[in-house]
């Protein structure tokens, strides 16, 4: 028992060490969201303010339109995840469940557009909804998510291809069609890995700066992370304010994550087997 413990005392405190090290920026940000500016500037700095000035939560709320950002990016979000919960799943029963030819080539072309550099895409994608009259709108910023990610893709196939083919195959005896085994049998076991899709979905349109940096003109439309570029911009260095609004922008994510993460594990596992 005692040889358990000692082995175990190194790899649990290099474990709490790297999470100390993960969690002290989200902690600093914390803590400078809570000061005054000249606590913010003071050398040498400390972590703690002298005084938790919580008013900075709501100056910040007061400066900055921030139920219109988050309804803007919330209504983003919801758009994106339904488009992935739609198009992924699709094609990735398509290709592992479905025998059809050329399956195999479509499936290496989606796994090779997963290493294609986003900033590759952003002059013809421009070009293209330039030109469909889509610019200062939410559809450039929606629209991919009806085909499916590759990711998503990718990481459905994984899942599916664990499953035993012989539930399809007992179905199909049963008379069920296609349709039907893949939205009472297929649907409810991808369960995990649908709210892991949803999950990243919403991820990264949440934090997503570039594509509506690029597209969306108009501050009424803007996002959460948009409008506290803009805010910087606007008013110079209010640190205080500007990590207030910070904090509050990442609480959303803070709490997806923690209820979450039970199906971050269950689909992870899935890229090795079916569970």
């Amino acid at each position: 028992m005692a040889a358990k413990l000692r082995k175990s005392i190194l790899p649990h405190a290099v474990l709490i060490l790297f999470s100390f090290l993960f969690l002290f920026p989200f902690l600093w940000l914390v803590m400078t969201s809570l000061k005054t500016p000249d606590e913010i500037f003071q050398l040498p700095p400390n972590l703690l303010p002298d005084t938790f000035q919580w008013s900075n939560y709501a100056a910040a709320l007061e400066t900055i339109p921030f139920a219109r950002y988050m309804t803007n990016t919330l209504i983003i979000c919801t758009v994106n995840i339904i488009g992935q919960l739609f198009a992924a799943p699709l094609v990735a029963y398509s290709i592992s469940r479905i025998p059809w030819k050329g399956r195999g080539i479509i499936f290496s072309i989606v796994v090779a557009t997963m290493i294609l550099p986003a900033q590759v895409q952003l002059i013809p994608q421009y070009i293209i909804f330039t030109k469909l009259g889509w610019v200062n709108t939410i559809l450039p910023l929606t629209i991919g998510a009806f085909f499916g990610a590759p990711f998503f893709i990718f990481l459905l196939r994984q899942f599916l291809m664990g499953i035993p083919t012989e539930l399809s195959e007992a179905a199909k005896i049963d008379g069920a069609s296609e349709i039907r085994i893949y939205i009472r049998i297929i649907l409810p076991i991808l369960k995990p890995a649908l709210v892991t899709v949803a999950l990243f979905s919403f991820v990264w349109a949440y934090v997503d700066f570039m594509g509506p940096l690029i597209y969306l003109n108009d501050s009424a439309k803007w996002t959460i992370t948009l409008g506290l570029q803009g805010f910087q911009q606007d008013h110079g260095a209010q640190w205080e304010k500007l990590m207030a609004a910070s904090t509050i922008m990442t609480l959303p994510m803070i709490v997806l994550y923690f209820f979450g993460q039970k199906y971050f594990m269950q689909s992870g596992s899935a890229l090795t087997g079916f569970k």
